[in-house]
Order: C-alpha cells, then sequence, then structure tokens
C-alpha cells in the first residue's frame, strides 16, 4: 500500500430500490476504507435522469443509516455537477481527445443532432485488478465511444471519471459487472491528464440460488434490502452474511462484529467466482443474532411486531408476565422478527388468546380409546387440584405418565390446552395459561369425551 491516503467512494444509482449486490459493494468498500485508515465518500450517481428518483435516493440514505456505514458528511450529487462536466468535455474537445458528431439514431439511441464522441486511439489497454490480477483488454473495438448527448448533457462514462479524479479516490472497489466500463473510464482519465490509473477491486457477483445474478428485475423484491428490514432481520446479521458472500477469512468463524470484519477484511481474500445468497443460511445467522440481544431488547421488539399483529387490542398485551413467557416460547421457534406477526396471523398461537375448539377424536393418542383418556384426565384433573404450584403438578403428571404411558397421558393433555397437533408442551401450556384456565379447558375436553 502506497503512503497517499486511501479514498474509496460508494456511488449507487438511484433508479430503484436499494438492491443487496449494492449493499455489499458498500459494506466492502467501507471494510477497506477503515482497515487503511481511509475514508468512504457517498455519491449519488443520477446522471440518468428519466430513472432515477429521489424515493430512491432516500432509501440509499435511510438504508446505510439502518445498517450502520458512516461515510464522509459531504454527498456528491452527479445532477448538481453538470457545469464541471462541461468543462472536462470542452477540454477533451479542445485537446483532441473528443469531437461533435452526427447522432445516428437507429445506432447510438440518441435523438438527431450532435453528440460528443471520445477519440478511441485503439490498441490494448493494461490494469490491474487486486483480485484478479493483470488485465488486458482491446479497446479498438470500442471504436469513438459516445460520451455525452450533446454538450449540456454529459454522460455516466465522462461523469464518474471526473467524480473520481475530483475526489482524489484511490481505489475503485465495485461489481464485476463494471469491468467492460473500466478501460473506457481510463481512456477518459488519461486525456484529462491523470498520471497514474486507479486501483480496482471488481468483486464477485451476488448470485441467487439458481445461480443466476440476483436481480431486481428476475427476483423482485427478495433482491432488495427493503425486503430483508421488512422481514425482521438484524442489521448486523444482514453485514455478516453480505460479508461472506465473496470473501473467506480463512478459518471457521463464521459470526463477526463490524469491528472483526474491520479487523480480519482484506482484498485478496476476496473470491473470484460469484457467491450464492443462502436464506437458510442468512436465517440461522440472523437467529444467533436475535438471541444475543439483552432480554429488554427482546422484548421491546417483540412487543413491538406484536403491536401489528390481529391480536393487538387483546387484554394479554396488559400482561408483561404473560407476554414475556410467550416471547420465550415464539423465541425457539422464529429466525426473524417478522415472524411473530406471521406466525399470530397464521393462528398458530390462538389458543393463547381464545380458548380452542377441539375434536374429539385427535384427543386420543394412537389407539387409546375414549374411556381411557377420559380416566387419565380426571387423574390430571385431581392432581392440578390438590397442587398449586405448575412444578409440583409437573412432578405429579410425570410420575403418573410413567406408569400410564407418556403418550398417553401427555398427548391429550397438550391437545386439550392447545387444540393444535403440533404446540409447545404441556407444562409449558399449564405455565402460560395458568391454572385455573387449564382446569377449564381440561373438564371441557373431559365433557366432550363423555357426552
Amino acid at each position: 500500500m502506497s503512503n497517499k491516503k486511501v479514498i474509496v467512494r460508494f456511488a449507487p444509482s438511484p433508479t430503484g430500490s436499494f438492491h443487496l449486490g449494492s449493499v455489499r459493494t458498500a459494506l466492502y468498500n467501507y471494510l477497506f476504507a477503515k482497515k487503511e485508515e481511509g475514508k468512504m465518500l457517498l455519491r449519488i450517481e443520477d446522471t440518468d435522469k428519466e430513472r432515477s428518483k429521489k424515493e430512491f435516493e432516500e432509501e440509499i440514505y435511510d438504508s446505510l443509516e439502518w445498517l450502520g456505514l458512516d461515510y464522509e458528511k459531504e454527498i456528491l450529487k452527479s445532477s448538481e455537477r453538470t457545469n464541471i462536466y462541461k468543462e472536462k468535455l470542452q477540454e477533451l474537445i479542445k485537446n483532441g481527445s473528443a469531437y461533435l458528431a452526427e447522432s445516428q439514431n437507429s445506432l447510438d439511441g440518441h435523438h438527431q443532432g450532435k453528440v460528443v464522441r471520445f477519440k478511441n486511439p485503439g490498441g490494448k489497454i493494461t490494469f490491474t485488478d487486486l483480485i484478479r490480477g493483470k488485465i488486458v483488454e482491446d479497446v479498438t473495438d470500442l471504436k469513438d465511444f459516445i460520451i455525452a448527448k450533446n454538450l449540456e448533457e454529459p454522460l455516466y462514462h465522462l461523469a464518474v471519471v471526473v467524480d473520481d479524479m475530483e475526489s482524489e479516490i484511490t481505489h475503485v472497489i465495485r461489481g464485476e459487472d463494471h469491468i467492460s466500463n473500466t478501460t473506457r473510464q481510463i481512456l477518459i482519465a488519461r486525456a484529462l491528464g491523470k498520471k497514474e490509473d486507479f486501483k480496482y477491486v471488481h468483486l464477485p457477483l451476488v448470485l441467487a440460488e439458481d445461480k443466476s445474478k440476483l436481480s431486481k428485475r428476475k427476483h423482485g423484491e427478495n433482491a432488495s434490502l427493503k425486503y430483508y428490514i421488512k422481514k425482521g432481520y438484524e442489521p448486523e446479521a444482514i453485514l455478516n452474511f453480505l460479508a461472506l458472500i465473496g470473501w473467506n477469512p480463512g478459518t471457521n468463524q463464521e459470526i463477526f462484529s463490524l469491528k472483526e470484519l474491520i479487523k480480519e477484511f482484506d482484498t485478496a481474500k476476496i473470491q473470484k467466482k460469484g457467491a450464492i445468497f443462502n436464506v437458510e443460511k442468512l436465517d440461522w445467522l440472523n437467529r444467533e443474532y436475535i438471541l444475543r440481544l439483552s432480554d429488554e431488547d427482546k422484548f421491546s421488539i417483540f412487543n413491538l411486531e406484536f403491536s401489528k399483529s390481529k391480536w393487538k387490542d387483546s387484554e394479554k398485551i396488559k400482561d408483561e408476565v404473560f407476554m414475556k413467557k410467550l416471547l420465550e416460547i415464539m423465541l425457539e421457534r422464529i429466525h426473524r422478527w417478522g415472524e411473530v406477526e406471521e406466525l399470530l396471523e397464521r393462528g398458530e398461537f390462538d389458543y393463547m388468546f381464545e380458548r380452542p375448539k377441539i375434536d374429539g377424536d385427535k384427543i386420543c393418542w394412537k389407539k387409546q380409546n375414549k374411556e381411557g383418556v377420559e380416566r387419565i384426565m380426571n387423574h390430571e384433573l385431581r392432581i392440578m387440584e390438590e397442587n398449586t404450584d405448575i412444578k409440583k403438578i409437573k412432578e405429579k403428571i410425570m410420575e403418573y405418565a410413567e406408569k400410564e404411558g407418556k403418550g398417553e397421558t401427555l398427548w391429550p393433555l397438550r391437545y386439550a390446552l392447545s387444540g393444535r397437533d403440533k404446540s409447545p408442551d404441556p407444562f409449558t401450556l399449564l405455565d402460560i395459561l395458568g391454572k385455573e384456565e387449564s382446569k377449564e379447558r381440561i373438564e371441557k375436553a373431559i365433557k366432550l369425551l363423555s357426552s
């Protein structure tokens, strides 16, 4: 590394929802800058006036703040720098590196009139990529390419080079889909007097599970960060996960704080091939981050998610003991916070808030008959009436289950309390529902069996 202070830039285009590939590019720029004690600039490349939207620009700012990726306070916007680009355009024309030409509408996709073309010297361009090593490209086939629609409207290739030069960028870290742009931009930079090429890092693509490029067009909202925020993922889990898509620390460690990522990050360990976005791995990681939260934070987030559900007006929400017990039960099942609302909306925990409808045939364990179930449940009811402590009730019922059979004893009890084929164990249910409510549900089941 040279003695020159490292300056990188993250330069997204506000033409759509913030893409996960862009998030990883921002992260790698951030990690590299922090590791090298440099700085990261944010530049909004809104040269595409038709597709650039203010809402997408705001989404970029909000997303970076949510992720905790800080950047230099001053934000560059391409749309506010047109006069600078025009000056550089005139400079290129003056030094013979560019010229006005008639637009060939069908070929260039521009309106009839004058366009500005870069005078391509041809031959081979060599540049170094910190992942791929030396890259040699023959630029002859690029011919004289367009760098401005007219003298007033410079295009992307010119704008990005001018901005990178004026900001004194040292390293351009971006996706490998930009490799084809690099030679054009090197030609423009050299024509504008840049003596030394930027250092380049072209990152491998983020791939969907079918190994195609993860794209908004093909994979819709699943390719955007907004989708994962809405689904209740932790920002630290997203960063940890995306860091490991395309980069390998060379150890077995899988969970990294942002500080640890900065310490371990090395461009030499970035892989060349695209890496798959595996949602199962993300879910596993996210669950680890949820479980590491403080009890206070867990309960606060849980209450927020609960307030979005159909049970938000239930009296139960005022019962802190009940809500904390419900949280413990749900923590055994969720991998992201959005699942709290999803499970409640599906009715998975309706029995916590209202008495379940039970099926007299389902209450029996395997080949057990109704008379046998009724006898067992009456005995369980007597145990509950004779004991007040849930722990003692559990001991007595388990003693009884050892004689009668665990399935024959515990299945009917659990089903009577929940009315579901799958639910927490009966003692967890007894604890959260309380002794009196549990007794009434068991009595209702006995009545159904005897009718």
